[in-house]
């Protein structure tokens, strides 16, 4: 009897054991699996621009990005123009990160003299299981200063144009990440009534790791044909080399726009690849921390 006992207090013993074993496995898996669903994908690209294309990427929270996009002129220039080299042109940009997902920007073009001001919001986050993509919402202001004696009449509302795009990215590994990004653009001044206010582009571009710290880029941006009828406008195609070295980005780039602001590379176009309109030019980025 007392034998049988003992066997039976084992057994309830042993049953009880096995069901917290249990419970606490049970535990664990569900607490990995939380943590897997919500492990935010990052790096998905290193600058805030491929080339002149925006990606997904922002200052974080007070962080203050600092860029210089510098041009030179065409490469069919020849050897008296030095292959380009004797004339350039350069943006100044200051970006700052509000939260982790806001950020702000403002920018100086030398071509038309062109002020910028833009606002990007990380609308979706990438994660290993649960959300395929990021999404970023990008709006930009941009209105040109140029002097003109023989049009008056160009006063602030008609040198005004905007952009917002809507930038849909992925990393598919550690060395490949890929965006899409469809874009609209309201100028308040078109040269004449056939050309349309109401411009719509698709672009898209990437980014291939082959060292630890380079990488090789590459955008194109197509205008919607029986837009500007007036000029001839090309869609533009970039190629870069990303080069990492602290706290800088430094891009090489090959393009055959000249303007680095949305309505310009986007809508205003006019090299061909193949005549070697190309203009070889820069990126700089470098980020200042104000978080302690």
């Amino acid at each position: 009897m007392q034998k049988t006992a003992f066997l039976f207090l084992l057994l309830v013993a042993g049953n009880r054991l096995m069901a917290q074993d249990n419970s606490l496995l049970q535990s664990l898996d569900d607490s990995l699996s939380m943590q897997q669903k919500h492990e935010v994908v990052t790096g998905t690209f290193k600058a805030t621009q491929i080339v002149n294309l925006p990606t997904v990427e922002s200052p974080g929270k007070k962080s203050l990005q600092f860029m210089i996009m510098h041009r030179f002129g065409k490469l069919n220039g020849g050897s008296y123009e030095l292959f380009g080299l004797d004339n350039a042109s350069i943006r100044f940009g200051f970006d700052y990160g509000i939260t982790d997902r806001l950020a702000v920007g403002v920018g100086r073009s030398s071509e038309d003299k062109t002020f910028d001001g833009s606002l990007k919001y990380k609308l979706l986050q990438q994660t290993t299981h649960q959300i395929p993509v990021s999404v970023s919402l990008y709006g930009l202001v941009t209105n040109y200063t140029q002097r003109y004696t023989d049009k008056p009449y160009l006063d602030a509302r008609y040198r005004t144009a905007y952009t917002t795009q809507v930038i849909i990215a992925r990393k598919f590994t550690r060395n490949l990440s890929l965006e899409v990004v469809p874009a609209w653009m309201h100028f308040n001044l078109v040269p004449t009534a056939q050309d349309k206010s109401d411009v719509f582009a698709v672009s898209a571009g990437g980014r291939m790791k082959f060292t630890k710290r380079m990488s090789i880029t590459a955008e194109y941006n197509y205008l919607l044909p029986d837009q500007v009828v007036t000029t001839s406008v090309k869609s533009s195609m970039s190629l870069g080399i990303d080069i990492e070295t602290g706290g800088h980005v430094f891009q090489l780039v090959f393009t055959n726009a000249s303007g680095m602001v949305g309505p310009y590379y986007l809508a205003k176009t006019t090299g061909t690849w193949g005549k070697g309109d190309i203009f070889f030019g820069f990126n700089v980025t470098r980020a200042f921390n104000f978080k302690k």
